[in-house]
């Protein structure tokens, strides 16, 4: 057989988010609101795309993207992250970014990176962003982010063991927020009338159903 002549060999900047706590959001505020919310979520992804980026495409509550360059995909990222931060009531984000070969057949991409980059997603906390190390050498460009080591972790079908960055921003100049214990919402605690205090600490929920 002829090898396709829509297969093509690309080095793509890798990106994967989803929603922290999307199943119990779903346990707890039913599925119509969870779908509006992943509706939302994919509307935001797409709209924080830096030109060369693209949405290739969602699962769930999982969005994919890639690009040829890093710097744009990395962007997009902290977008996104700024974006959802500043959405009421809604879930925190965490993401994560590779580079590597890849192969593009028929529209899709297939490869050992992609796998990576899912891995990288699956490990971070709601709001954190983990990358690799090209991802990492490649942000000391950047004035506007930082990358933190957190170490060498093992993956799930990765044979070798991954040096994993967080990629932080250089200059906290966000609103005071808290995240609700139960179903992970974002919330802005100068709005939120909800509130507990326990054992000497405070916890904020989005409603009184939380």
């Amino acid at each position: 057989m002829s090898e396709s002549s829509d297969v093509r060999e690309l080095d793509l900047a890798l990106l994967f988010a989803d929603l922290s706590g999307y199943t119990a959001l779903t346990e707890i505020h039913g599925a119509l609101t969870a779908s509006g919310i992943v509706l939302q979520f994919c509307r935001l992804a797409q709209a924080s795309l830096e030109p060369g980026v693209k949405f290739i495409n969602s699962i769930g509550d999982d969005v994919f993207c890639a690009g040829e360059g890093t710097l744009p995909v990395v962007r997009s990222a902290l977008k996104l992250r700024e974006s959802a931060e500043h959405e009421t009531y809604f879930p925190c984000i965490r993401m994560g970014i590779h580079r590597g070969p890849v192969v593009e057949r028929a529209g899709r991409l297939f490869g050992a990176p992609i796998n990576l980059t899912s891995r990288l997603a699956d490990q971070a906390m709601g709001g954190q962003i983990l990358c690799s190390t090209p991802i990492a050498e490649a942000v000391q460009v950047l004035a506007e982010v930082e990358a933190r080591p957190v170490g060498e972790r093992h993956f799930r079908n990765v044979t070798h063991a991954v040096n994993v960055f967080e990629l932080l921003p250089s200059v906290a100049t966000r609103k005071r927020s808290a995240v609700d214990p139960v179903c992970r919402m974002r919330i802005d605690v100068e709005r939120t009338q909800v509130h507990v205090q326990y054992a000497g600490a405070t916890y904020y929920f989005c409603s009184p159903e939380c």
